[in-house]
């Protein structure tokens, strides 16, 4: 057997932009995790339920994420008609990073979404004057003519006018999914990145249909898709980073049901957390197996560019003084994150979180002194 690629690997910890700890049991039980996965600092995205439109409801978020992990929390507002200029002043003295947008109905606790952009000008406005990231979910809403394969590319349009207008507005178009994406991310001007998940490294559309865990919003598409990801991951363009969009539902939730006997759409979410760093590496020693990569463009430049420098630069954090070391062992994928205090008449279903590659092996992690 062939030594692994990436076998006593240091490097320093990984940072996480793109991420979803819930409320309740739920944070309880994935927020630890977070530094499992060699991270220790995440960009929270807002999209509770009600959606967190005030500082106040920000930073009350934070504290309570803080009760679970150590790990450095950006908070983010959920684009919506209550957020004003003011707010977004307010936001700035706060501390907050970003806002979130949401297109009105395309994925999880979205129906508070976007519909018409243009209301938001002033607000655009406000956060070029105050610096503030506008974190985009890149998918166009529900129409006739808009699928889960069409609707990020459909987006791209509005991101290169947005950009046109706001010059100066830091954008992240989050979670690409495409050869499109990647290309249009390059396209705009040094204020415009996008985030990358690590299933997106490694997932086809044949991987999730029929197959609820591996089923996201946005979707995997094609796998010249999936090679544009790889490609851009490990291109060392500091335009490109780490966000996982980890987003644990109940087990219910994804086989599209409260209980044994009930049934409707899945949740659209995969969760990644407690892997983070190593999933990412895993696609990478893949791609280099199977001649999509050259080894040789996997330097620690590149690898820490990617998990977590490029990012940090672009979010105006400060590197990260913590170091992971990646080794090759026996691990498997846990097969379930347990959860207290579920409801729902399948008590078996109800209580527990399904990884990503569950059961399957995957590089080990421990954190070192710096």
């Amino acid at each position: 057997m062939s030594p692994r690629l990436f076998d006593g690997l240091v490097l320093p910890a990984s940072a996480d932009f793109h991420v979803h700890l819930r409320e309740g049991a739920m944070l309880e039980a994935v927020t630890p995790t977070i530094k499992q996965g060699g991270v220790d600092t995440v960009f929270v995205m807002p999209n509770l339920v009600p959606p967190i439109t005030t500082v106040e409801h920000a930073l009350a978020y934070k504290s309570a994420i803080a009760k679970y992990t150590d790990a450095k929390c950006l908070m983010s507002l959920y684009l919506h008609p209550s957020i004003t200029p003011a707010t977004i002043r307010e936001a700035k003295k706060a501390g907050i990073y970003g806002v979130k947008s949401y297109p009105a109905g395309v994925t999880t606790n979205s129906a508070s979404g976007v519909v018409d952009y243009e209301q938001f000008y002033p607000v655009f406005k406000a956060m070029e004057e105050e610096d503030l990231v506008l974190n985009l979910h890149g998918e166009a809403p529900p129409a006739e003519d808009i699928t889960v394969l069409n609707a990020e590319e459909a987006f791209l349009p509005t991101l290169l006018d947005l950009h046109r207008r706001f010059p100066k507005l830091r954008i992240v178009l989050e979670h690409c999914t495409t050869a499109a994406a990647v290309e249009a991310v390059k396209k705009c001007g040094p204020n415009v990145v996008g985030t990358i998940t690590a299933h997106h490294l490694s997932l086809i559309i044949d991987d999730w249909a029929g197959d609820p865990i591996n089923f996201c919003k946005p979707v995997a598409k094609l796998p010249s898709d999936r090679v544009a990801l790889l490609k851009a991951a490990t291109s060392g363009n500091p335009k490109f980073f780490l966000g996982t969009d980890s987003a644990p539902h109940p087990l219910r939730a994804k086989k599209g049901g409260l209980g044994a006997h009930d049934a409707g759409k899945c949740a659209a979410g995969v969760f990644t957390q407690p892997y983070a760093t190593q999933l990412v590496l895993e696609a990478f020693e893949d791609a280099v197996a199977k001649g999509v990569v050259g080894q040789s463009q996997l330097s620690k430049e590149v690898l820490e560019g990617f998990l977590g420098a490029f990012g940090r630069n672009f979010y105006q954090v400060e590197p990260s003084r913590q170091k992971i070391k990646i080794s090759a062992k026996d691990e498997k994928v846990i097969p379930m994150l347990s959860v207290s205090g579920g409801s729902g008449t399948d008590s078996t279903a109800a209580d527990v979180v399904i990884p990503f590659r569950r059961n399957s092996p995957i590089y080990s992690l421990e954190w070192i002194q710096a």
